[in-house]
């Protein structure tokens, strides 16, 4: 039995040391801050209760997975699982609406039939289709395998099986999501519903590889899913009482200050209180630049990947408003609409280009769970609103570039409107939450999102090997192998604790 010391409390972490404990380790997480779950957080006030994080679940056979392995009780023992159907609602630029069901390619495709046309909705399945062959090949070596040791094969080859286009003398292939939206899907609506899975990673669709088409294909293979009863903070609850469950050690309000080291192999951890505490393998949640200051003091020793493929580092983050509403939710409501920005390009070239940051019109996401535990009572309902922002540089306290949150979330809120009749009526309070709030939470300085590990683009959306240059030193959670994201949090878990127990000879669940 080995002492392994998690940094970080975050989902990753989590499903890291329920599975050390259950293969018989002795498990200490050690947590700067009063709780569990990283971003998985909830604000309460007046009887209103909110997600402060992802608010939606794909791919729940990760977190199945964990609790099939940890013990005898299934996930859907401890919490109230539940699909939402449709699976979100679209407000395009012209005014246009569709309904997309859950988990049904071929309800999809009919929706978007009665909504944009025939033509329209042959070309979305012919590209789910696509999609499909890309999520067969990179599934494995992106979700459920270590990162290669020759990951460049990763990085140099595009799995999406673009469709030739020939113009004049010149045959062209989409090698980005943008050009997978104006070459194969030809509509702007059906641009905007692809791109707006980009966006909701963080990710510029225009630089995005066109492999990132498995991000659409993951929701409407599997569906989206609730945790009722609270929220996806639920499922946070339930992951930490199975570690409990397991004997691991939670040390909340406890700050790591360093990582030991000594002769090229971790010795342990030295907490704020500065007394060493032993441990033969140390499992880091945190970001790079957090995990750079453990290893190296006040001057920061980079991080050595494992795998040759450097951290990432920054990126987008996310402002959202949690909007406390009088009168109740009317039925039949989506519990998702997305409302697509007016202007395209002026969106990205405002988070992504030399432009002002978010627009005046952004593409918002609305949440609109139908679930009793929010609210004070039925004559209520609570809203979360919520878009992509540039992360400002640390500390500024500000949504994007010289724009503070707060005016920022009036632009969310007048956005919505076009989804919520009579939204400002309805108000009575709003709470605004942004990057300076993602990174109290994460330990992000910056407040970025880590996106999901995607092939190809030369490997820049590859994230660093859950190995690192030190003998008993791992990475877990968004900002290492497979990437962020509820799914890939769950499997970084999994793939540090085959790692720890079964060594490097370990190749990732069969």
């Amino acid at each position: 039995m080995a002492r392994i010391a998690v940094i970080g409390a975050g989902m990753g972490a989590m499903a890291a040391a329920a599975r050390l404990a259950v293969a018989g380790h002795r498990v200490v997480v050690y947590e700067r801050t009063g709780t569990y779950g990283g971003a998985l957080g909830r604000f309460e006030r007046n009887g209103f209760s909110f997600d402060t994080g992802p608010g939606l679940l794909p791919l729940p056979a990760v977190w199945r997975d964990l609790f099939v392995k940890t013990g005898k009780e299934p996930l859907e023992s401890r919490v109230d699982l539940v699909q939402v159907d449709p699976s979100s609602r679209h407000v395009f630029a012209d005014g246009t609406e569709v309904a997309l069901p859950n988990a049904s390619r071929a309800g999809v495709v009919a929706a978007l039939d009665a909504a944009l046309g025939a033509a329209a909705a042959a070309r979305w399945g012919d590209f789910l289709v696509r999609a499909r062959e890309t999520w067969d090949r990179t599934r494995r070596p992106l979700l459920e395998e270590p990162l290669w040791p020759n990951w460049e094969v990763l990085a140099e080859r595009e799995p999406y099986p673009s469709v030739p286009h020939r113009r004049l003398l010149r045959t062209r292939r989409a090698g980005t999501l943008a050009e997978v939206g104006a070459l194969e899907l030809r509509d702007p609506r059906l641009a905007a519903l692809l791109d707006g899975h980009a966006l909701a990673h963080g990710l510029d669709p225009r630089t995005a590889p066109a492999n990132a088409a498995v991000l659409p294909y993951m929701e409407y293979a599997f569906g989206m899913w609730y945790v009722r009863g609270g929220g996806l903070r639920e499922l946070a609850r339930a992951v930490y009482e199975r570690c409990l469950a397991r004997r691991v050690e939670f040390r909340f309000g406890t700050e790591v200050t360093a990582v030991v080291e000594k002769d090229g192999r971790v010795r342990g951890v030295e907490p704020a209180e500065g007394v060493v505490e032993e441990a033969e393998f140390v499992v880091a949640g945190v970001p790079p630049d957090v995990l750079d200051r453990l290893r190296g003091g006040a001057g920061g020793a980079p991080v050595r990947p494992g795998g040759g493929v450097p951290p990432q580092r920054g990126g987008a983050s996310r402002l959202t408003v949690l909007l406390a509403l009088r009168g109740g939710r009317p039925e039949g409501t989506a519990h998702r609409t997305v409302v697509h920005a007016r202007d395209r390009e002026a969106e990205l070239d405002g988070l992504f280009g030399a432009g002002p940051g978010m627009a005046a019109q952004p593409t918002v996401t609305v949440l609109r769970p139908d679930d009793p535990a929010l609210v004070p009572d039925a004559d209520h309902e609570a809203v979360t609103l919520s878009a992509p922002v540039p992360a400002p540089p640390a500390g500024t306290g500000r949504a994007a570039a010289g724009v503070p949150a707060r005016q920022q979330a009036e632009r969310l809120i007048d956005v919505a409107g076009r989804a919520v009749p009579g939204l400002r009526d309805r108000l009575l309070w709003h709470e605004v939450r942004g990057p300076a709030d993602v990174a109290a939470a994460t330990g992000a300085a910056d407040g970025a999102i880590p996106a999901p590990a995607l092939a190809g683009a030369g490997g820049r959306l590859l994230h660093a090997a859950n190995t690192t240059g030190t003998d008993g030193l791992f990475t877990v959670g968004g900002w290492s192998h497979p990437g962020g994201g509820l799914p890939h949090a769950g499997m970084s878990g999994a793939l540090v604790a085959g790692l720890v127990v079964e060594g490097p000879e370990f190749r990732g669940s069969q």
